[in-house]
């Protein structure tokens, strides 16, 4: 009988940080039970604080294949976007190839709860496994908490607290991920998130 390859993070000397950003199915109002993924945008940071590369791929919802006008106007996701995109399962495919965590050690972070759940559940509709999210924080979380602030810190809030602004279309995952790398340079050091 074979036995699966465990790679050991222990013995893996580089690290990175994946900052990543999902964006979803949406509509106005009242909305299906389930979203989808339908953009994955990421940013990878090296222990040096340095961006070494980025990744986005658009998604093809499986449940709810059309887009809502008004999901278009939120993200300026549009239906031809994700028309030609592959399906759920592919694009995860690639995005764990590009993020290579069997040969780096990989911390995925995101702004907020949902896309780790949203991921964790578009697994689950697609029978994807996606053992490296084990590794994953909530830079949200720990920056609000780091404030002192009782209430979720929104993105664009602590751009503002930390002197930056935000840059490019807001609601799209690759803009959004560039941000957070953005903030992610600034308060990894102080608020101790290279240990």
């Amino acid at each position: 009988m074979a036995f699966p390859c465990i790679v050991s993070l222990r013995h893996m000397e580089e690290r990175h940080f994946i900052i990543y950003d999902l964006e979803a199915t949406c509509w106005r109002g009242r909305a299906p039970k389930h979203v989808e993924v339908i953009e994955i945008g990421a940013v990878k940071v090296n222990e040096s604080l340095e961006i070494i590369d980025e990744f986005c791929a658009f998604i093809k919802p499986k449940l709810h294949p059309k887009i809502s006008p008004f999901c278009t106007e939120l993200t300026s996701i549009t239906q031809r976007d994700v028309d030609g995109a592959p399906p759920f399962d592919e694009a995860v495919e690639d995005f764990e190839d590009w993020m290579a965590p069997n040969a780096v050690r990989t911390v995925l972070m995101s702004w907020g709860e949902f896309d780790k759940r949203q991921l964790l559940n578009d697994g689950k509709l697609h029978d994807v496994d996606m053992p490296w999210l084990r590794y994953h924080a909530c830079l949200q979380h720990h920056y609000s908490k780091w404030k002192g602030s009782k209430n979720q810190i929104g993105l664009k809030s602590a751009l503002e607290f930390e002197g930056l602004s935000y840059s490019g279309t807001q609601h799209r995952a690759i803009e959004d991920a560039r941000n957070m790398a953005r903030l992610f340079q600034v308060i990894a050091k102080p608020m101790n998130l290279l240990h």
